[in-house]
């Protein structure tokens, strides 16, 4: 039995979530997997991703059972924080700031969080939108770009579909719109300063995890 099982892939590396909070870590969820989880005992589950277009998603009838039983669950991140922006009034947990703006309404379309990645090592192979929101805005706070750049670039990853989306891809389509500096002055900037806001949110979750677990008087695995 295992009391504490994280669904976690490409939002955050392992190596790096074993040294914040050891416990039963499985690949981004998909249907029926929190169901196995409650079946197999878990007192706290922690959904941070999901499986979208690959497979059947995680329902919200599994999520519900599991509050019902008064088992513990979590979500952030990704598949995590949309299913917690669905489900809070109802007992589940949300954490981070991308399940706040899906709360609150400044997030609607699930591709805010989608990307493509490595199945064997959950290496991005794109980049997720919110990310790319969160990378832009910050460049413009710092005056890599002005208030119109800032425009043509989000207009530009938008239109995008979400497995192209690249820091280069969206400056590939937006280069008719900016300058040759601006491109690379960006290109640049992301190089070193992008922001990795999926990754936050879930070193967030997993934060509260443990800190739940320890109230629970869960030992970590």
């Amino acid at each position: 039995m295992h009391d504490v099982v994280i669904f976690l892939g490409p939002s955050l590396e392992r190596v790096e979530a074993d040294a914040i909070f050891r416990a039963e870590y499985r690949p981004p969820a998909a249907r029926g997997d929190i169901t196995a989880a409650l079946n197999e005992g878990a007192r706290v589950i922690v959904l941070i991703d999901g499986v979208f277009f690959q497979d059947c998603s995680v329902g919200h009838r599994e999520i519900l059972a599991a509050l019902e039983r008064g088992t513990r669950v979590i979500g952030a991140s990704s598949m995590g924080a949309l299913r917690a922006a669905e489900l809070d009034t109802l007992g589940m947990e949300g954490v981070g700031l991308i399940y706040r703006l899906y709360r609150d309404g400044a997030l609607i379309a699930d591709d805010e969080v989608a990307l493509i990645y490595d199945p064997d090592t959950f290496a991005h192979l794109s980049e997720p939108l919110i990310n790319i929101r969160c990378t832009i805005r910050k460049a413009k706070s710092e005056g890599i770009l002005t208030e119109a750049e800032t425009a043509t670039l989000v207009a530009a990853a938008r239109a995008l579909y979400f497995p192209d989306r690249t820091y280069e891809g969206i400056c590939d389509r937006a280069r008719d719109s900016l300058s040759m500096e601006t491109v690379s002055r960006f290109l640049e900037f992301c190089r070193t300063g992008a922001v990795d806001q999926k990754r936050a949110d879930a070193r967030e979750a997993l934060l509260r995890a443990r800190d739940l677990a320890g109230e629970l008087g869960i030992p970590d695995s």
